[in-house]
This record gives structure tokens, sequence and C-alpha cells, in this order.
């Protein structure tokens, strides 16, 4: 069975200025700064079009650092490749974004709103594990889905202070 969640990020700005912000390699690089001061992290691929934005990130998470019932599945660090897409901005843009492990058991998709608000931006984030894995599968997909709600407030003030910096 899988789970959801959502997540919104909310920022002071306009929501055409947190989309230039996702569409500059600076914003992705300030990012990938800070988040190694978690683990490796880096944009492997990011292309901006007309058709929009797309990019691809590596986490890696030492297994040292995973939950007890996550090393019981998972034997060495885990690398997750991240696949994520916006659409053009019009008065809003959508996109999607799906995470993935080598031999992993399960997926990880969402997809991604931004538009304006009476106080700015919110980036609407709607999140879905599914871990095949009898008797813990339930527990694991629990424990990515609270997990990635962290990942994504940190990325969230990134962005706002890269943003405000600006």
């Amino acid at each position: 069975m899988a789970r959801r969640i959502d997540y919104s990020a909310r920022f002071p700005h306009p929501p055409e200025r947190v989309y230039e912000a996702l569409a500059d390699p600076d914003h992705w690089e300030a990012r990938m700064t800070e988040m190694r001061k978690y683990s490796e992290n880096h944009v492997r691929e990011f292309t901006v079009s007309e058709s929009g934005i797309a990019l691809v990130l590596h986490h890696v998470l030492p297994r040292s650092d995973l939950p007890e019932i996550a090393r019981t599945v998972i034997k060495k660090d885990m690398v997750i490749t991240r696949k994520e897409t916006y659409g053009p901005f019009t008065d809003r843009a959508t996109g999607t974004y799906q995470a993935s492990i080598p031999g992993g058991p399960g997926s990880l998709t969402g997809t991604m709103e931004l538009f304006g608000d009476d106080r700015g931006a919110t980036l609407r984030t709607t999140s879905e594990a599914k871990v095949h894995i009898p008797f813990v599968g339930g527990k694991l997909e629990e424990l990515i889905l609270t997990n990635l709600v962290d990942v994504f407030r940190t990325e969230a003030a990134i962005t706002a202070d890269w943003l405000t910096g600006r």
C-alpha cells in the first residue's frame, strides 16, 4: 500500500521570482552547497528550455546514517537519484519528480505546483512512497516521507534565503 504526503513551501516573493530561481544554475549550486553539510549532494544534469526546467540530482546517504529498519534492507550507502521537471511558467508552473535507488524495493514520485497567493508564492509538493516489502514496507514508506518533508523544508529555506540575497 502506498502512502502520500503533501508539503507546501511558502515564499514572500512572487512566483515568477521563485521560478527564476528554479531556472538558475547558481541557485541549484547554492542548494547543493548547503545540502552537502548533511551528505554528499550534487547536480548531475540541468537544462532550461522553452518547455521548462529539467534536472537530475544525486544524494548519497551513508548506510551508517540510515535508521536500523532501513539498514535491514539497504546493505550499502544509499544513492538517491532525483529527477525533477517543471513546465514553463505562465501564471503558475507544474512539475513532477521521481526518486530512485538502484536495487531499491520501491518508488518515490510526486508532483509540484508553483502558484501565487496574497502573501507571495507557494510551491506545493505531493509525494507518494511505495515500498514492496512485507511487514516493514509501511514503516519504511512513513520513514521516507517524514524525512522527505525535512529535505523539502531545508531546500525551501535555502531557496528563500537565496532569493532574499538577490
